[in-house]
């Protein structure tokens, strides 16, 4: 191909790409087959060539990042394929922003939604190697806790499936929660190192970094035309650096992305500090930057721990609304038309900061008027509740704002003004709805209320279940519903069938299939066609021994 495109210098780099299809077409067939054979010779391509090993040298784990790249081979061209088709048709784009994204093991649900497994399956015992031995040695990615960062991870598989644009953003975390071991019949926490082989389903994107500030305070200001603006002088500087992980949706050619954030310093070496003797000393800010994303959920019983807990939340918060502004821009020369492209997602408080944060960002960075970003900002977020206690509702102390995040406290405290006004106004009979509403809670110290913060800053609020969203209307958000009925509505939490039973649970998908068809793999209210056998007895016997066979695969 070099030689072709040196022998044409006078043709565009479109008419050489489109003059060289054959050639193209019998690289990528090479590279990203799908058959037998051609799977065979990709899987000892990138063992030779990725991992440095051939059958005499290589490991266990060295086979298994080499059919993981083997398989990300095949996602790249659907991935760059997708995302080309998103940005070519300007495409409306959701933007899910989660603490958590409980993802699971990657290898067997990409080899399932690419329909590979038993090609694969079938290459790697030509070549001697058990496909479920593989599959074990992958770490399960630390980026997650519970329920919440599960409903996250189960949405991407489902926009992705459904062919609808999506990135999720959240913290590239370097230990999980911790990693649980019984010693002496009590559980012992140790750090949860699933980086420490890397990662090869992830892309690192170092040209995408941005910067995230933090401390310092604020200046007004009039700008070119008179206008009044506030300067944040901040007094610390972090890199955030992408790295995107390819989702793929089932059975089709789209592929979403989850991109996640490490935080860095902006100079991560003294070399003034080091030459005096400060060893120590010369790597403090790079300690102190890099802490941001080392560990999922860090204690916060200490003043130390809960500003370490804002500055993750703000940190991925302002990086992704910055790469999303980014990619907006890249062909839009103002935000007339922001709300119409990008919608924005909060999975419950962590990432409600996001509201502030692109008030400032469209004020004092972009220079938009107030009111018009205060619209836009409401038109693109939603918020969603996961839980009815309210200690779990997040609340700061405004002293722990005004240290670390200035601007953003004199945002919301004209946010709160703003909106106390209408309160007032709606009930002017009764003075304590506005001390009931405000984003600024006076006792038991004075705080920002996150969830009152995503509440005013939203335009849909949902809770996870009918009975949840009926109680956050009757109590914990009970004001808020009286004051604005039509943002309320309700999402029943759901799992995506793919990891959660047609890779948990063959034997029963199978027994399934044979009866209703393999319809139900999309579109879940086809189970209602099970009942029709409900009664039968040789159905209720195969059910009943699959359940017992994968209750003896956990036994033994």
């Amino acid at each position: 191909m070099d030689k072709f495109l040196a022998q044409n210098p006078q043709m565009s780099l479109k008419e050489q790409i489109q003059a060289t299809d054959n050639i193209n077409i019998h690289i990528e067939d090479d590279r990203t087959g799908m058959t037998v054979e051609t799977l065979k010779r990709a899987f000892i391509d990138n063992l030779y060539y990725i991992q440095g090993k051939n059958e005499f040298l290589a490991t266990p784990y060295d086979y298994y990042v080499a059919l993981a790249y083997t398989i990300r081979d095949r996602l790249l061209r659907r991935w760059i394929e997708t995302t080309t088709t998103y940005i070519q048709q300007d495409v409306k784009s959701v933007y899910y922003l989660s603490a958590e994204f409980l993802m699971g093991r990657q290898l067997e649900n990409n080899l399932l939604n690419l329909g590979l497994e038993e090609k694969i399956r079938q290459a790697l015992s030509e070549l001697g190697i058990d496909l479920g031995q593989l599959t074990i040695l992958e770490a399960e990615p630390g980026l997650g806790n519970g329920g919440l960062g599960r409903l996250a991870a189960c949405f991407l598989d489902s926009l992705a499936t459904l062919e609808i644009p999506a990135v999720g953003y959240g913290i590239r975390y370097e230990f999980g929660i911790f990693d649980q071991r019984i010693e002496n019949g009590v559980q012992v926490e140790h750090p949860d190192k699933w980086l420490r082989f890397g990662n090869p389903w992830e892309i690192r994107r170092p040209e995408l970094t941005v910067d995230v500030f933090f401390g310092g305070h604020t200046e007004g200001h009039h700008d070119r035309h008179g206008h009044y603006r506030v300067r944040w002088v901040a007094e610390r500087k972090v890199m955030g650096t992408p790295y995107d992980t390819p989702v793929p949706g089932y059975n089709h050619n789209t592929v979403n992305t989850l991109r996640l954030w490490r935080a860095g310093a902006s100079e991560e070496f003294d070399f003034q500090v080091f030459n005096s003797g400060d060893y120590a000393g010369a790597v403090t800010d790079k300690i102190s930057s890099e802490n941001i994303s080392k560990v999922l959920y860090p204690n916060d019983n200490t003043s130390q721990g809960k500003q370490l807990r804002l500055e993750q939340q703000y940190f991925f918060v302002s990086c992704s609304l910055q790469d999303i502004i980014r990619n907006y821009r890249r062909s839009h020369s103002n935000f007339d038309v922001f709300p119409e492209k990008v919608a924005i997602q909060l999975n419950d408080t962590h990432p409600a900061i996001g509201v502030a944060e692109l008030m400032r960002l469209l004020v004092d960075v972009h220079e938009v008027g107030w009111n018009r970003a205060w619209v836009i900002t409401r038109a693109c977020f939603a918020y969603t509740n996961h839980t009815l206690l309210s200690e779990a509702l997040e609340r700061w102390p405004v002293s722990l704002f005004e240290r670390l995040l200035p601007r953003h406290l004199e945002i919301i405290y004209e946010i709160n003004h703003r909106f106390l006004k209408e309160v007032r106004s709606r009930y002017p009979q009764d003075p304590q709805k506005a001390a009931q509403m405000s984003i600024i809670a006076e006792l038991p110290e004075k705080s920002v209320c996150m969830a009152h913060l995503a509440c005013v800053g939203s335009h849909a609020i949902n809770g996870v279940a009918a009975l949840h969203t009926e109680l956050l209307k009757q109590d914990v958000l009970q004001d808020f519903y009286r004051f604005w009925p039509e943002k309320f509505n309700n999402k029943t939490n759901g799992v995506t069938p793919r990891r959660w039973l047609l890779l948990s649970n063959p034997r029963l998908c199978q027994l399934i299939t044979s009866k209703i068809g393999k319809g139900w793999v999309t579109d879940l209210d086809q189970f209602r066609q099970l009942e029709a056998y409900a009664d039968d007895p040789a159905f209720r016997q195969q059910w009943q021994e699959i359940k017992r066979a994968c209750k003896q695969d956990l036994a033994d």
